[in-house]
């Protein structure tokens, strides 16, 4: 219950505030028993409650209590489904607090900006919509249940590698447009209660001592009325991030960094003001905490076990079905190969590893649907221990005496993890080699990946049919099995690329950087954007993933509303005989830009049910704020007047339909001196006619000659105005010039 006379920050010691923002012990908070405050817990997320029993750390060495294990990010973001995401947070938040958990830490949604990322697992998308979208579902669910949640890893977490060190070094453009956007729309949309800062720095700076970004742009900019609390290890300069606007320091130091702030504080070095306005926060999040209602255990464990079966059912992803091999029918011979089968790799290692409370096997989820015969040979194991000539030879004898071969490969535990980057995309050379032959005996084969980021598919053009099965979560198995034999009709579809090569990626050859810092060099062309900007080639395109029915698309229809944004409509036919799912995609672009973007960029997208030769009407709304980019020379958000091109898709290369859409930009009003050029001098609304007449009458016939010449104007339109002063063959001062720009201001 709320205390009816909550406590003032005023009545609390300097020493008592200063305790106040730091953690007690591990993932506890401290408490102030005379003033009311108690201390409360905040653990590991996101996919799952991860509350330690007994010993705490933060690698998920220790062992927690068991809890629901839902689909990691990589698996739960491909169903691109907000709703889906909203439920599996409400059940996070049920679990949470039956725990008596304040806060779980998480959702993370930091950009995927290379495959090799060691903790891609937990994070949603390559784009920044979709991130933002299923974060913000996550966080209400979360939030719902009256337990709070912490966005993460904020911001420019891109890579694992020297992650509490290096420098994220990138220009204002993609920062904003890429690296932030997400997090904007989280904040702004859903609220989280906190928001964690990460390790790295940000163009040199640590994001946990980095005022523009905890204060000017966090709170000033979007809003924001929570906590900023450190990831764990996070604080640098206590006293500095004070100032800057981080209010919680976890885990505990100690006592030694409160001592640091008091000192500050009593030696002029800090305002006690800011100390005020971190305990502030920090008592308003225990105040949230303490007016939940109490949540009666025990937890509905099936209950959890089958949402989560649903949610990764929906996070499958069907790359390839030729000749509808998929799915299987269930009186048919199969051979199940690859010891992921009988021993899932259903989540990553780290912070979020979960103690699941049961945990399905895709082995067991087959047999149970299959009335044939059904043979198992591991064909590989994980260490590679063990006689790999007589693993293969098993294997292969039962892909020659089976109708069907569904082959389970993937990426052993060893090589995700947080706090380690992967150094290739290859799967290993024992599976591969195993694959060859099983093909070999029987061309009849389904390739079921399990992987935490993408991995290369060489195989892509000999196997008929591809699942890739990314982390699933504890009933990753019986979803994968549910699939297979088509009780669940897939519709996930990619968050992001699968590359051909890892040469081809847009961090190729600046991934991790060097000496404490990493260019991102490929500035706004991220992921999709980069692969059609340059025109490469893919493996599957973002946004791909197929179906046991098929879709057809009507002609699209878009209008500007009255807010500025554009609605976008569009009929989908299912045109099989199974009733489904389609994730229907919205691109833009805009030719005749002024500034460089990318071929297309995803803007809005829903996930839409289909009966089964039914038609639905796809209503999707791409909000004005996310047509604009940044401005480096005014610092703003400008949204572009023009015709942009709206594209409604089924992938980033698989466009359905396309209209044109006149949008009414932001003024933009640049200010003039005597070294802006005369192409911005004629484009300013004020200046532009003014200085035009004046020019044609300093010139005279010259200003003729070079209104008809092409050339000349091109070469003009950069020429800085002042330098025009004194320039042959035209008659004009300095002083002329400065006193026709002075007119215009």
């Amino acid at each position: 219950m709320t205390d009816p006379h909550p406590p003032h920050i005023a009545d609390l010691s300097l020493e008592e505030k200063a305790a106040l923002t730091s953690g007690a012990d591990f993932w506890t908070t401290k408490a102030v028993d005379h003033a009311g405050i108690p201390s409360v817990m905040m653990t590991d997320g996101p996919h799952g409650l991860r509350k330690q029993a007994g010993a705490s750390d933060h690698l998920g060495i220790a062992d927690s209590v068991p809890a629901t294990c839902f689909p990691p990010a990589v698996g739960l973001g491909s169903s691109w489904d907000v709703e889906l995401a909203e439920r599996v947070g409400e059940a996070l938040g049920v679990e949470s607090a039956i725990e008596d958990v304040a806060v779980i830490l998480g959702p993370g949604i930091n950009i995927k900006r290379s495959p090799l990322c060691g903790r891609n697992f937990e994070y949603v998308s390559e784009d920044p919509i979709v991130s933002g979208e299923i974060g913000a579902g996550l966080v209400r669910g979360i939030q719902s249940k009256g337990v709070g949640s912490s966005l993460k890893h904020f911001a420019a977490n891109n890579q694992e590698w020297d992650r509490m060190r290096s420098s994220s070094d990138i220009d204002p453009r993609p920062l904003r447009e890429i690296y932030l956007r997400g997090f904007q729309r989280v904040v702004q949309d859903a609220q989280p209660w906190t928001v964690m800062c990460s390790y790295n720095r940000i163009n040199g700076v640590y994001t946990s001592e980095d005022p523009w970004l905890l204060t000017d742009v966090l709170r000033g900019e979007w809003g924001y009325e929570g906590l900023v609390v450190s990831d764990w290890g996070a604080v640098n300069d206590r006293v500095t991030g004070l100032s800057a606007g981080l209010d919680l320091e976890m885990p505990s130091s100690g006592g030694r960094t409160d001592r640091q702030v008091v000192d500050a504080v009593r030696a002029g070095e800090l305002d006690e003001s800011a100390v005020d306005l971190a305990a502030g926060r920090v008592v308003e999040m225990v105040r949230k905490a303490q007016q939940r209602p109490v949540v009666d255990g025990p937890l509905d464990v099936e209950a959890h076990h089958a949402l989560a079966r649903e949610a990764a059912g929906r996070a499958i992803v069907l790359l390839k079905n030729d000749g509808g091999l998929l799915p299987l029918a269930p009186s048919a011979r199969i051979a199940v190969i690859g010891a992921f089968a009988e021993t899932p790799r259903y989540q990553g290692a780290g912070s979020s590893n979960i103690n699941p409370t049961r945990l399905d096997s895709a082995l067991a989820g087959i047999r149970e649907y299959a009335q044939g015969e059904v043979a198992y040979a591991a064909g590989f194991t994980f260490d590679g221990s063990g006689d790999a000539d007589a693993l293969r030879a098993e294997a292969v004898a039962a892909a020659r005496g089976a109708e069907v071969a569904v082959v389970f490969l993937g990426l052993p535990a060893a090589d995700e993890s947080e706090g380690f980057d992967r150094e290739h995309i290859d799967l290993p050379d024992a599976q591969l080699a195993l694959l060859d032959e099983v093909l070999a005996a029987n061309p009849r084969t389904v390739v079921v990946l399990s992987n935490g980021s993408v991995v290369a598919v060489p195989f892509a053009e000999k196997v008929p049919a591809i699942v890739e099965g990314w982390l699933l979560g504890q009933a990753g198995g019986s979803a994968t099995a549910d699939v297979l034999f088509g009780a669940v009709n897939p519709s996930g579809k990619l968050t992001e690329t699968i590359p051909v090569r890892l040469e081809d990626t847009s961090a190729y050859g600046t991934f991790p950087g060097e000496f404490g810092h990493v260019r991102y060099g490929e500035g706004i062309l991220v992921g999709y954007r980069w692969y059609d900007a340059k025109k490469l080639e893919v493996a599957y395109p973002f946004g791909h993933g197929l179906s046991y029915t098929s879709f057809s698309y009507g002609e699209a229809t878009a209008s500007v509303s009255a807010s500025g944004d554009i609605r976008v409509s569009v009929p989908v036919t299912n045109t099989g005989d199974r009733d489904g799912r389609e994730v229907v995609q919205v691109y833009t672009s805009l030719p005749a830009s002024t500034v460089q973007r990318a071929p297309r960029e995803l803007k809005a997208f829903a996930s839409v049910a289909v009966a089964a030769g039914e038609t639905v009407t796809a209503e999707l709304v791409v909000r004005r704020e996310d047509l604009a980019y940044w401005d480096i020379r005014v610092d703003e958000w400008i949204v572009e007047s023009g015709a942009y091109t709206v594209e409604v898709a089924a992938s980033s290369r698989d466009i359905r339909s396309t209209v044109s859409v006149d949008v009414v930009g932001d003024e933009l009003v640049l200010p003039l001196s005597m070294n802006s050029s005369v192409g911005e001098v004629m484009a300013h609304p004020v200046a532009g006619p003014i200085v035009q007449q004046a020019v044609a009458g300093l010139l005279g016939d010259g200003a003729g000659i070079m209104a008809s010449d092409e050339g000349m104007q091109k070469m003009m339109a950069s020429f800085p105005i002042g330098r025009l002063a004194g320039f042959p063959g035209l008659p004009v001062t300095y002083e002329q010039i400065e006193e026709l720009i002075g007119s215009a201001r």
